[in-house]
């Protein structure tokens, strides 16, 4: 387990703390939200080095290093973050999702420590922030995957699903096809996609994750490859699947439909964008 040193508690709570330089902290957060990474880290560097009790310095440096997968860091930097603002939901969140990271990498004997971790700092940041709909998504996320013994269950997952719904229809859906996705429900999965495109017809990412789930599944395959070629026809929107994983997902369909002409076309097609989209290259040599 780790725990803060006697030194960094000093230097945290008995240190002077500095006023903070408001208008320096702002240029580092709008570097930060600019995706300029190398910038961001130097300038909260740079107010570290002032003020180290500050808790967004301390955030926003563990933020950045969950971008570069620097767990290590990572944990340290939200240890601190979470010691100065424990009532913080945002803080206890990004420290839930460095311990998981951090599971993913440890060894055998030590994976189930660090993944309780990651699941009790998730369900803290639910406890403090209950309408955060990216708190109970992760806390979602943690139940499907985890096993039984390290708190997991899908029940525990739908509960979450269900509260995400309530907040934000929208994600609710979306939730509730991953759980039911897992469970090889797909039938009920594809209900909560239809049920989204029922109000917005031309929403990318339910068409997609429509398209994706018959291709996956092999149930409603004509359906699916609809949704999928309506993509095509629309701007992607940040955060969602390219066009590479559109088309290869239509060859995925082709293929189940006996078409290989024509998968292998789709296949080719997402190619041509991105030579080096390993999914649609491992298809094309296996068909």
């Amino acid at each position: 387990m780790r725990i803060l040193s006697v030194g960094l508690l000093l230097l945290l709570y008995v240190s002077p703390v500095q006023a903070l330089d408001e208008a320096a902290y702002r240029a580092a957060v709008e570097l930060y939200g600019q995706q300029k990474p190398i910038e961001a880290q130097k300038a909260f560097e740079t107010l570290a080095a002032t003020e180290p009790a500050h808790a967004g310095i301390q955030f926003y440096l563990g933020r950045l290093a969950l971008q570069r997968n620097d767990s290590e860091a990572a944990v340290t930097y939200l240890e601190r973050a979470v010691a100065l603002s424990p009532a913080d939901a945002r803080m206890r969140l990004r420290l839930g999702d460095a311990y998981g990271i951090t599971a993913q990498k440890a060894g055998l004997f030590s994976k189930p420590g660090w993944a309780g971790k990651c699941r009790d700092e998730y369900q803290k940041a639910v406890e403090l922030d209950g309408k955060s709909v990216e708190a109970r998504e992760s806390l979602m996320t943690y139940y499907l995957q985890a096993p039984g013994f390290l708190g997991g269950g899908n029940d525990k997952a739908l509960e979450q699903a269900k509260s995400i719904k309530e907040l934000d229809a929208f994600a609710g859906h979306l939730a509730l096809a991953r759980i039911y996705s897992a469970d090889k429900k797909f039938d009920l999965a594809l209900a909560e996609f239809e049920e989204i495109l029922r109000a917005e017809p031309d929403n990318y990412a339910a068409l997609f994750q429509l398209g994706r789930l018959a291709a996956i599944s092999g149930e409603q395959l004509d359906r699916g490859l609809l949704a999928l070629r309506k993509c095509l026809t629309k701007e992607v929107p940040p955060n969602q699947p390219p066009l590479t994983a559109v088309h290869w997902r239509i060859g995925n369909i082709l293929e189940r439909q006996g078409d290989k002409a024509a998968a292998r076309a789709a296949y080719e097609a997402a190619l041509k964008i991105d030579p080096k989209f390993s999914q649609a290259a491992d298809s094309l040599k296996k068909l």
